[in-house]
């Protein structure tokens, strides 16, 4: 059997080429697949309607329970901490931040601004180190310093230090989402991974939903103690909280299946790592020189999945929320903080939701569609604006249903662009790149803090951006069935469109009753002498 080489204390892997002959993968899934007769119990297939793993086999079982207990535990606490912080700014900023820095109106847009710039400078960068430094290295290594200038917001006086710490922590934060978005589509297969793109993005909605309920607790609890304002602690709290996360990273994560050096996998489970996603058609991580780098931007991909990608970043509104809410002067302020947690309620399970639908039934665009619309309607309402008081509430809430479409299109363009993995690391890297470059001064316009909360025309600049991106989504689903026509590429048994080389359809079984059929296929051809090689690049 090939195994995986590197070179220990290196940070990045020595190329090897790997090759697995079809009775040596066979063999890699017959012990994965190693209890004959197996048929999971009723209680397992019921909860395998939630998480595809509970129904596999005893081993392979343990296997993706142990991708998901280190992988996705260790991101999704990663990306809670950081979309906390960034929730805070919000909460602090109306929970006495204003009144003891003595704050004007757009100084609170500003904050986002610089962290905007930091963010713009950081993400393309990033996604070249990951290609020479492990991400087990680089990921860990940032998110000690975000931890640490995060903690240091509790000691600004004035706006001014705050600008200057939030530039910073944008550039350290912009390493972490890009990085995972392609890690995670190297690991899991098409039944499995939208679900756990939704666990990383629900992780945001989490924050945002718990970043009430804490300010509100620790303004309650903690205001005035050592002398300390409660909006201070919240930051303090969250750097204490991010610190332990950090040195997670250095365990949990994995690299890619051909450069992992994980000890929490066995040697073993890194052969079926590499060959469960080769039969995909999924190529292996390349260097990534400028030269490549330069000759993505000649392909319609990076413009065709940035399109909707771009529009669904930009088209947010429900930070707005609070500040509506404020203006009622009917709420306290920890009603103020604990009023939107139900939206981020909502995004949690809509995210879920829909990601599973979309996992068991292979529908990536449509759901998309059907998230765009709410995100539409919301804002459509909020442009009208005089409209009844509950219908108002609804309007905000609106949006947040049609949250799961990062984990959806980031899923679609894994599968999509599986033959690139570099590609599909630098699609959100660019993406966030003029995301974020046009959030630095596009709130500033279209939702002037002095304007609050109703804005001349930001919400109607909202609706038009959501029709947009829908219309983005069929250019994608467009120029993917034209590229996969005109490069003459088939589609294998997962649905994947693949070149005809890459079609390794050498019986990989999917379940224990695809091990018995294969069996039988394998007989077949041992009588033939077939043999069947499969090459993968470790890079």
């Amino acid at each position: 059997m090939g195994v995986i080489s590197w070179v220990k204390g290196s940070v990045n892997p020595v190329p090897r080429e790997l090759t697995y002959t079809k009775d040596e993968v066979q063999e890699t899934f017959r012990v994965f697949l190693d209890d004959e007769g197996y048929q999971p119990n009723s209680f397992r297939r019921f909860l395998a309607q939630f998480w595809d793993s509970f129904e596999k086999p005893p081993r392979y079982r343990w296997y993706l329970h142990k991708l998901d207990a280190n992988v996705m535990f260790y991101f999704l606490l990663s990306f809670f901490i950081k979309t906390l912080d960034n929730t805070n700014i919000s909460n602090a900023y109306v929970s006495g931040m204003k009144e003891d820095l003595a704050l004007n109106g757009q100084q609170r847009n500003l904050f986002n601004t610089v962290f905007y710039i930091g963010y713009i400078l950081g993400s393309i960068p990033s996604q070249f180190l990951i290609n020479k430094i492990r991400p087990s290295v680089w990921l860990p290594c940032c998110e000690v310093v975000w931890s640490v200038l995060v903690m240091c917001i509790a000691a600004a006086q004035s706006a001014r230090p705050i600008y200057v710490l939030r530039f910073f922590i944008g550039l350290c934060e912009s390493t972490t989402y890009p990085a995972i978005a392609m890690m995670l589509g190297s690991w899991y297969r098409p039944d499995e991974l939208a679900k756990r793109m939704s666990v990383y993005d629900l992780a945001s909605a989490l924050a945002s939903m718990c970043s009430g309920f804490i300010q509100a607790g620790v303004y309650t609890s903690m205001d005035g103690l050592c002398g300390i304002a409660g909006w201070r602690w919240l930051f303090i709290v969250d750097g204490i909280i991010g610190m332990p996360i950090c040195f997670l990273g250095f365990y949990s994560i994995p690299d890619f299946p051909n450069t992992t050096r994980v000890v929490w996998l066995s040697q073993l489970e890194k052969d079926f790592s590499v060959v469960r996603m080769a039969e995909l058609g999924q190529k292996s991580t390349r260097k990534l020189t400028l030269a490549r780098f330069l000759k993505f931007f000649k392909s319609w991909r990076i413009y065709g999945f940035n399109w909707p990608y771009i529009l669904f970043n930009i088209g947010g509104t429900y930070s707005y929320f609070n500040l509506w809410l404020k203006s009622l002067n009917q709420y306290s302020v920890q009603q103020i903080n604990l009023i939107p947690t139900a939206g981020y309620g909502m995004a949690i399970f809509t995210c879920y939701l829909s990601a599973n639908i979309s996992d068991r039934m292979r529908l990536r665009w449509p759901m998309l569609l059907v998230a765009v619309f709410f995100n539409f309607f919301g804002n459509l309402l909020l442009a009208i604006w005089d409209i009844p008081f509950g219908l108002k509430y609804a309007a905000f809430f609106f949006p947040e249903i049609g949250y799961p479409v990062w984990a959806l299109i980031l899923t679609w363009a894994s599968e999509a662009f599986q033959d690139d993995a570099e590609l599909r690391g630098m699609l959100s890297a660019v993406g966030n790149t003029v995301s974020y470059a046009i959030q630095a001064w596009l709130p500033l316009l279209a939702f002037p803090t002095p304007q609050a909360p109703r804005y001349v025309w930001g919400y109607h600049l909202m609706c038009g951006l959501s029709f947009l991106s829908g219309i983005g989504v069929l250019f994608f689903v467009a120029m993917e069935k034209r590229e996969k026509s005109m490069m003459g590429r088939v589609v294998n048994k997962y649905g994947l469109a693949v070149d005809p080389d890459d079609l390794m359809d050498f019986g990989v079984p999917e379940s224990v009753e695809d091990l018995v059929r294969s069996e039988k296929v394998a007989e077949v051809e041992a009588e033939k002498g077939k043999r069947v090689e499969v090459s993968v690049l470790a890079v």
